[in-house]
């Protein structure tokens, strides 16, 4: 239960890292290779940084199916490289797939910021929480308005972190079958 409620912790904390790498990549990427799209390379570039959406999603199934067990679906929409470069331009950007892609990727981003706060609220409070007996003399502490300043109060608040461990580790659980829902939707709706 204990290393379920760590590796949820990791899921989490991937989320939200994969979530912003996909958004600046993209946002990036795209807006680089469409300012050089008057030019020989922007073409190629167009092409390539549309054609990483199928290891992206790759990446994501695999990432789900390890640290939360959900199964997906198979997604493999590679696009062939064999004609000239103009035909795989409007191959490529005329297909509604690799756009849904994007976006779909682009939008872990709220996903993944969620994720984050979610980590900070169920995984650092309750450990600030436990350590309040150690940490009430170094560190004004206050919870709802209550000043933690002796030690009976941080016994209290320590017990208080106890409970709200057992609580979290349950909301995270169903919190990460969630998020781990997002993938299995998300292919879904590409494989239409």
């Amino acid at each position: 239960m204990k290393s379920r409620f760590i590796q949820n912790g990791y899921f989490l904390l991937l989320t939200f890292v994969t979530g912003l790498f996909y958004f600046c990549f993209y946002l990036i990427a795209l807006l680089f290779s469409f300012t050089l799209s008057f030019t020989v390379i922007g073409i190629p570039l167009i092409i390539r940084v549309l054609q990483t959406t199928t290891p992206f999603i790759q990446f994501e199934r695999v990432q789900t199916k390890i640290y939360t067990d959900i199964s997906t679906d198979s997604y493999d929409r590679s696009i062939t490289i064999d004609t000239s470069n103009w035909a795989q331009v409007k191959l490529v950007l005329t297909d509604r797939r690799t756009w849904s892609a994007v976006f779909w990727l682009m939008q872990k981003l709220v996903i993944g910021i969620f994720s984050l706060i979610s980590t900070i609220i169920f995984y650092v409070m309750p450990l600030m929480f436990l350590l309040a007996p150690l940490l009430y003399r170094y560190i004004e502490m206050n919870i709802i308005f209550i000043q933690i300043d002796t030690f009976a109060k941080s016994l209290f608040v320590m017990f208080m972190g106890i409970v709200f461990t057992a609580i979290s580790i349950r909301i995270v659980e169903r919190l990460t079958k969630k998020i781990g829902g997002y993938t299995r939707s998300m292919i879904r709706q590409l494989n239409r």
